[in-house]
Parts: C-alpha cells; sequence; structure tokens
C-alpha cells in the first residue's frame, strides 16, 4: 500500500512538473518572439539605433559643409573689409572740388595731466 501511495505522489509530481515546463515553455515562447516581448523590442530598438546612426553622420557631413562655407564666407568679408578701409583711407586725401584745398593740421589726441591714471 506504501508503494501505491508513494507511485502515486510520483505520478502527480511528475504531471506538475510537466504542466510546470509547458507552462514556461509557453511564456518564453511569448518573451524571445519578434513581434511582441523582449526580442521585438530589441529588433525595434536595434532598428531605432541604425536610423539615429544615419540620421548624425548626416547631420555631421551638413555641420561640416556649413562651417567650411561659413569660413569661406568669413574670409570674403574680411577680406572685402580690409579693401573698404583702403578705399575710405584713399578718398580722404582727395580735396572736395567745391572748396578750396585748405592746410589744417591733423587732429591729435593729448592726454591732459592726471586724466584716466
Amino acid at each position: 500500500m506504501a508503494e501505491m501511495i508513494s507511485d502515486i505522489l510520483l505520478a502527480v509530481g511528475a504531471l506538475a512538473a510537466a504542466a510546470f515546463c509547458l507552462l514556461l515553455s509557453l511564456r518564453l515562447k511569448r518573451f524571445a518572439s519578434l513581434d511582441r516581448g523582449v526580442g521585438g523590442a530589441i529588433a525595434v530598438l536595434s532598428a531605432q539605433v541604425e536610423d539615429l546612426t544615419r540620421t548624425l553622420a548626416r547631420a555631421e557631413d551638413g555641420a561640416k559643409i556649413s562651417a567650411d562655407l561659413l569660413n569661406e564666407l568669413t574670409e570674403r568679408a574680411e577680406k572685402t573689409s580690409r579693401q573698404l578701409e583702403y578705399m575710405l583711407a584713399a578718398t580722404q586725401d582727395i580735396p572736395v572740388k567745391d572748396e578750396p584745398a585748405k592746410a589744417e593740421p591733423p587732429s591729435t589726441f593729448v592726454r591732459h595731466e592726471g586724466a584716466g591714471t
């Protein structure tokens, strides 16, 4: 009789273990599925990382092009500024036609004693 009880308990334990394994198998399939679960989340995140990497590369290329263009325009502006300064300096030596040329002393800066020290 004790053998029969132990056999029944062993069979019940084996059935419980089989049910537990079946439940774990179903949960694991759902967990790793590509449509839902962690597998799907990993696939989506991987695709997003690739998209962001491509977008970042395009943004870096655009920034480099913009920086190069800005440097070129800055150099042109500085060159034009120097040319305008030279032209303006050259026009100050030309006498006005309506007025006779006056020989005025050039204006000078004089520092007074005790001021600004």
